[in-house]
């Protein structure tokens, strides 16, 4: 069978060892010296790794129904069951349905104010000339911001339960990814019995909370109101379906906003210009008072850092697809089977694309280049698996730069060098130690 060009596997293992070691230097690697299409073996797993955006566009959307998740998604099931990251076909499709009124502009007003107060409740904490970590900052706070807009104030009790479970299953995520994880993670080991554990604390929170919701059939404005509220022709959703997406977008609004908010504060840090004509912003459009659900437009420099931070540090930095059939594709038989990879990461910098790509240039985002295509740029994923909670994040992102830089600018506090952790998503290895500097 014909094949894209790639690299020459090394080792029995195909190019497994070297794409473990340093996925993001394998990948960038692969789409410079072979092109858009790559092929590459993973120990027995036939790879194609597509790095062009119109390749993207036929994964995600023209070719989007002779694909699924890949395998790794498919065994975070044992924690999330079939919620939107991991459902498939029909069932997706309902339930997306069924999920997409919790994001309909009036509720994304009352999750606006959620998040205001509880970043300027956050910013309360910092003190003058203090070193923080600030990667686990942002943890807290989404933490806090998730729990809030999910269940609104009835966690609150619970919400250092849920935190630390929360913390528990998702650091057993990468554990979860390895194959064969699933014949393993049986085991009397100590980190699988934690790791139990902290599905059944969750499990017992969010079931209590589902229960005490449906008695009562009160409207409290969060999403979980709006999962229950929320019917089709087929009814409403199940306790079970109620509770596999309130985990699913507790995971995803976590995370993912604290891992890009992190880099935001890193490049910020290093790029004082940029930082400052950031602040002039927030100071003009707010003065004295909170961020609120009008601000967001208002704040467009604001916005542009968040997007051109996750330009150069997506926080999903790759998206696996797997063939359900054969098919074709660039000119190649894919067979069924197949991982179809993605790398928003690599495609982000790549020069067709972006003048200077290693740059961090807020400023390019103040016009439309019309000479990119659309998927030059995809950190929500795109096609009918477009993230759902993407103006929630958008949102969520600009409010807490805003609030914290209301008050605090951030100044690295060591000299470490800047290695990305490429996981679950990409985070900053070893976290970001910062001085806080009072502003006002």
């Amino acid at each position: 069978m014909r094949r894209p060009p790639g690299p020459q596997p090394r080792w029995i293992g195909g190019s497994l060892r070297d794409f473990r070691a340093n996925p993001l230097a394998f990948l960038t690697r692969c789409a410079a010296e072979y092109g858009d299409f790559v092929y590459f073996r993973a120990a027995h797993q036939h790879m194609y790794f597509a790095n062009s955006p119109e390749l993207v566009n036929e994964v995600l959307v023209n070719k989007n129904a002779l694909f699924m998740k890949s395998r790794i998604l498919q065994r975070a099931k044992a924690l999330l069951g079939e919620g939107l990251l991991t459902n498939e076909g029909a069932s997706h499709l309902r339930q997306r349905r069924l999920v997409q009124p919790a994001f309909h502009r009036d509720r994304l007003v009352r999750y606006a104010s959620d998040m205001s107060e509880l970043a300027v409740n956050a910013r309360a904490r910092f003190a003058s000339d203090t070193v923080v970590d600030i990667d686990r900052e942002m943890m807290r706070l989404t933490l806090a911001i998730v729990c809030k807009t999910l269940f609104s104030t009835e966690v609150e009790a619970d919400t250092a339960r849920v935190g630390e479970a929360m913390t528990a299953l998702i650091e057993m995520m990468p554990v979860l990814m390895i194959p064969g994880s699933q014949y393993i993670q049986h085991l009397p080991l100590p980190m699988f019995r934690r790791f139990k554990r902290a599905g059944e604390t969750l499990d017992r929170t969010v079931y209590k909370i589902i229960e005490a919701r449906r008695a009562s059939k009160e409207d409290k404005g969060d999403l979980l109101s709006m999962l229950l509220m929320s019917v089709d022709e087929d009814g409403g959703m199940t306790d079970k379906q109620v509770r596999d997406e309130a985990l699913t977008l507790f995971i995803a609004g976590h995370e993912t906003t604290a891992t890009a908010l992190t880099w935001a504060w890193l490049l910020l840090a290093q790029h004082p210009a940029v930082e400052a004509k950031m602040h002039a912003e927030i100071d003009r459009v707010l003065g004295d008072r909170a961020p609120a659900f009008d601000d967001v437009p208002a704040l467009r420099y604001t916005t542009n850092v968040l997007a051109e931070t996750m330009r150069l540090y997506p926080p999903a930095w790759a998206i696996g697809r797997m063939a359900t059939a054969p098919l074709e594709l660039a000119g190649y038989e894919i067979p069924k089977g197949s991982i179809l990879l993605l790398s928003p990461y690599t495609m982000h910098r790549d020069p067709r694309w972006w003048p200077s790509p290693e740059a961090f240039q807020p400023e390019r985002w103040e016009t439309e280049d019309a000479a990119r295509p659309k998927f030059a740029y995809y950190p929500f994923g795109g096609g009918p698996r477009l993230c759902i909670g993407e103006r929630f994040a958008w949102m969520e992102g600009v409010i807490v730069l805003a609030a914290l830089s209301r008050a605090w600018r951030f100044r690295r506090a060591d000299a470490a060098p800047v290695q990305t952790s490429p996981m679950l998503t990409l985070r900053l290895k070893g976290g970001l130690k910062v001085r806080a500097e009072k502003r006002y």
